[in-house]
């Protein structure tokens, strides 16, 4: 009988799993539609006694996103009076929706991630996950390997799609 070789544990493949880097801690949008008069317009007074009641302290530790959610135009000042009572409060602070955020925040992973051990390697980024990893990642990670590795693969180390390889 012969010896079943693992050709992938050979290979030297390093996989990278990106849903792996996936920030904890809950994220949180902050809608500003329901403050709107009439579903329309911001007074500013009312939103200066909004902003005074509301309480803050439930977005401790928490990712937040701000915008909102109806066609209204809201005065940037508005946005500023909010990220000013989150300021300190919040783990994360974006304007945006929740996909925004989480775009951030896997952004700011990829950026502060030590890619010294990746260096001249064989790289294959995973491509599939229980939760969904934003497009984005796949770019950013792909983006700052690329200039340090011989090769960045997509896909399972049994089954990978291409994507770069350096030239010899």
């Amino acid at each position: 009988m012969e010896e079943i070789v693992n050709k992938v544990k050979q290979s030297g493949l390093i996989q990278i799993d990106l849903e792996n880097l996936r920030p904890t801690g809950e994220r949180v949008f902050f809608d500003i539609a329901p403050q709107l008069y009439m579903g329309l317009a911001l007074r500013e007074k009312d939103f200066r006694t909004f902003i005074q009641e509301h309480d803050w302290s439930k977005y401790t530790g928490k990712h937040v996103a701000v915008a909102c959610t109806t066609d209204a135009i809201i005065p940037t000042w508005a946005y500023m009076l909010v990220g000013s009572q989150l300021s300190g409060k919040a783990a994360t602070l974006i304007y945006g929706n929740l996909a925004d955020l989480e775009k951030h925040l896997f952004d700011q992973v990829i950026q502060q991630m030590d890619l010294t051990e990746f260096e001249d390697g064989k790289i294959v980024i995973k491509g599939c996950s229980k939760e969904a990893v934003p497009l984005d990642a796949y770019i950013s990670l792909t983006n700052r390997l690329r200039p340090m590795v011989r090769s960045i693969f997509f896909g399972e180390p049994c089954s990978t799609v291409p994507i770069y390889k350096k030239a010899k």
